[in-house]
């Protein structure tokens, strides 16, 4: 009897095997879903549909963009983590829900490690200080002795609390000793609003929705975060340029699938990806917005989260960052 149980179960084995080297074989058979857990407009959600552009046209399947914010990226997290792992959900992951996130919050809906599979890095991003046109300082410099005139009395927006944007300006706050007031929004686009409006006095946000608000005059760029100056923004210094030494804070954007995704789907899906970000259009449309195009292997992708998990949990206990 146990023979044949034995025998059963290969044959089983082997029918699973054949019909998931089948369905890897025919990958996309479908429309394919990026869930992105941020607002639009936003630079995760320009990086997904610059990406779902692409694979709509070298697969001819539609690539839908799922916009579902909330709770810092938790929510969008929290959904794709439950998906069917069978390549049709993916979800855009970011330095916040892969990095600073688990540091952060006791309780998640999910494991950024176990319930995803990761496919590639797609871009690293410098964040960039900008302030309202209101503001009267005219560089860095400047903008730091106003702030200590006005000390508590200022504010500066995020797409919410613990997110990259967050832990830049309260490392920026550390480091220069300055008080303002923080002003978490739902995503990037509500708090670009407000400062081209006037209603918040600066951010130290992703690039990408920034930059073409620079260059339209509705904002003053500062700094950019990173070591490295921005081509984006080639005359804009780095914070520690422009004042503040040793300061480098940046963020990054990448793909993953649930966990248990075939293998076979999940290296397509890193090497189609990896085309994409060295095609000429997709390059210079992320250079111009100040993104640097990476790509990579899932195994590289998998050491680079597990190392921003590491070091965020260092910053945030460093910092003593305390949701409000």
């Amino acid at each position: 009897m146990s023979i044949r149980i034995a025998a059963v179960l290969s044959l089983l084995l082997l029918a699973s095997n054949a019909s998931v080297l089948a369905q890897s074989a025919n990958y996309p058979a479908k429309p394919i879903r990026i869930v992105v857990a941020y607002t639009p407009a936003g630079a995760t959600d320009i990086l997904a549909r610059t990406v779902g552009q692409k694979l709509t046209e070298a697969w001819g399947q539609s690539v839908i963009i799922d916009n579902r914010p909330g709770a810092n990226g938790n929510i969008g997290t929290e959904y794709a983590a439950k998906a069917t792992a069978d390549g049709y959900t993916l979800l855009m992951v970011t330095a916040g829900t892969h990095g600073i996130n688990p540091g952060l919050y006791r309780k998640l809906g999910f494991d950024a490690v176990k319930d995803f599979a990761p496919v590639s890095l797609v871009a690293m991003v410098p964040n960039i200080f900008v302030v309202n046109n209101a503001v009267p300082a005219k560089d860095l410099k400047e903008f730091i002795a106003y702030a200590k005139n006005n000390q508590g009395k200022l504010n500066y927006g995020s797409p919410g609390n613990g997110s990259t944007a967050h832990l830049s300006m309260e490392l920026f706050k550390t480091m220069t000793g300055l008080q303002m007031q923080h002003i978490p929004y739902k995503g990037s686009a509500g708090v670009l609003a407000d400062l081209i409006g006037g209603q918040i006095v600066l951010t130290m946000d992703n690039m990408p929705p920034y930059v073409p608000q620079v260059k339209a005059g509705k904002i003053r760029a500062l700094a950019v975060s990173t070591t490295r100056r921005s081509p984006a923004v080639p005359d804009v210094p780095t914070v520690a340029e422009a004042g503040v030494p040793g300061y480098d804070s940046g963020a990054w954007f990448g793909l993953v699938a649930p966990a248990n995704t075939p293998k076979e789907i999940v290296y397509k899906l890193s090497r189609e990806t990896a085309r994409i970000l060295k095609l000429p259009d997709v390059s210079a449309r992320l250079s111009d917005l100040g993104a640097e195009p990476v790509g990579g292997t899932p195994e590289q992708f998998s050491a680079h989260m597990k190392a921003e998990i590491a070091k965020w949990a260092k910053v945030i206990k460093d910092a003593s960052v305390e949701l409000q």
